[in-house]
């Protein structure tokens, strides 16, 4: 009889162990320690990443250290493109500076998550150039007063984090 529930909790142990593989598999996030999260559903929400060198300020869904790298990811509840959205590699991008100047630490890739299927986006050199250039014309748009808000939706006004600061919101 103790053979039984020796091999009965052997058996549940396995199960488990491959439930939870199966279930870091799905979430698209690699091996290594969730070290923040701004989904909410890991505890509490953490502060934002800042920038003092490229006044940039960011919230991405993970970060996950692997040994000593730290690896941002940033989860879309859409379908995957073929390729993922140019803005989305960008958003990405910033989240690799962040992490860069508040750790220390350089990342080699960040990872976008869709609903099915995730890629993982190499930071190179070029990407940050592309990234800067960026971040330059958003800054002189702002500054002659030329960045108009692109939608007519008041749902997204409502959701949106500079809702208080916006002149041009909807709601």
């Amino acid at each position: 009889m103790m053979e039984l529930w020796v091999f009965v909790l052997l058996a549940l142990g396995l199960l488990l162990l491959w439930l939870s593989w199966r279930g870091r598999a799905r979430s698209g996030l690699p091996q290594g320690r969730v070290i923040y999260t701004d989904t909410g559903g890991w505890g509490r929400l953490e502060r934002p990443l800042f920038s003092r060198q490229f006044l940039l300020t960011g919230k991405p869904d993970y970060l996950v250290a692997d040994g000593a790298d730290v690896i941002p990811v940033e989860v879309k509840s859409s379908r995957a493109p073929a390729q993922p959205y140019p803005s989305h590699v960008l958003q990405l991008a910033a989240y690799c500076l962040l992490v860069e100047e508040c750790y220390g630490r350089r990342p080699a890739y960040g990872i976008v998550k869709y609903a099915d299927r995730a890629f993982e986006v190499d930071y190179t050199p070029e990407l940050e150039d592309e990234l800067l250039a960026t971040l330059e014309d958003m800054r002189d748009d702002l500054a002659a007063g030329d960045a108009p808000r692109n939608h007519d939706e008041p749902r997204r006004c409502r959701a949106c984090g500079y809702r208080q600061q916006c002149d041009q919101r909807l709601a």
